[in-house]
């Protein structure tokens, strides 16, 4: 497969790395907090070896982690990857230069610090794949865990931490490890509803009087498709038409206002679509 940059996609996902630098610096490394991923391992091994900087070790990790996503996901995956996570250590590194820190940036309270953290981490993760790219570490076993089987993205990356905070009880003990479990079930969730947020589509399916002025503003104004299907009212039984089509939100609130001036009898109902595959979508 071949790479392709796009601008939008890439300063997409150095926000997202950034967000998901300042969640680990300011917040989950000062706590020992390893809610997970090669970020929460990078955490643990600088606890048993102190001398080697959580950027290093999570660059070292990332790295192996982003060649077996590469072979099992793809070169285009692999692409955005492999900058976001390098650069997730250099933007660590960078922060440890410019705002060290020697102690918690919220001194006391690990569950602040747990719950801030991990939200600004999550969101950060969050964008990053929905560009198609993973900010490296676990995200690329649930990236792979997604692609060959049922399971959402969210729900592998759990399993997938699930040793990493196993291990952080190990070393930390029961109070911490609770707290990173914690953290990794929120983590997912979190992501799983970020995703789903950035790809919801809606369906819409129109009864109206007025079927070629509103199917003609959905294929020319909104340059979306429309199926049309024949139909017959359950309580006069009169011949119907009736449109559906799949828009997004921007167009949503743009078919709702047009509709109310065209037709005000009209009736209209709307459900969230998760995922949509096709042209004008996933591709133009």
């Amino acid at each position: 497969m071949k790479s392709s940059f796009n601008i939008k996609r890439f300063l997409f996902v150095n926000i997202g790395v950034i967000l998901v630098a300042v969640g680990l610096h300011f917040f989950l490394v000062p706590n020992s907090l390893a809610v997970g991923g090669t970020s929460g391992l990078s955490i643990e091994i600088n606890h048993l070896f102190p001398f080697i900087p959580v950027p290093y070790i999570l660059t070292a990790l990332n790295t192996i982690l982003v060649v077996i996503g590469f072979i099992f996901i793809g070169a285009d995956f692999g692409f955005y990857t492999v900058y976001a996570s390098i650069s997730l250590g250099v933007f660590l590194w960078l922060l440890e230069l410019v705002v060290p820190l020697n102690q918690s940036l919220v001194e006391g309270d690990i569950f602040i610090n747990l719950i801030f953290g991990i939200f600004i981490q999550a969101i950060g993760i969050g964008i990053v794949v929905n560009q198609g790219a993973s900010t490296g570490g676990t995200d690329i076993v649930a990236k792979i865990v997604e692609t060959y089987t049922r399971f959402s993205f969210g729900q592998g990356l759990i399993m997938s931490d699930g040793v990493v905070t196993l291990l952080a009880t190990l070393l930390y003990g029961p109070k911490l490890g609770m707290y990173a479990l914690l953290g990794a079930i929120i983590n997912s969730t979190v992501i799983d509803k970020m995703i789903a947020g950035f790809d919801t589509k809606y369906h819409i399916t129109i009864i109206t009087n007025k079927i070629e002025e509103i199917n003609q503003f959905i294929l020319v104004d909104l340059y979306r498709g429309s199926t049309l299907y024949d139909a017959k009212g359950g309580y006069k039984g009169d011949a119907r038409t009736i449109i559906v089509t799949v828009v997004d939100k921007k167009d949503y609130v743009k078919l709702k206002e047009f509709i109310r001036k065209t037709d005000k009898e009209a009736f209209m109902y709307v459900s969230n679509v998760t995922e949509v595959e096709g042209y004008g979508f996933t591709y133009e």
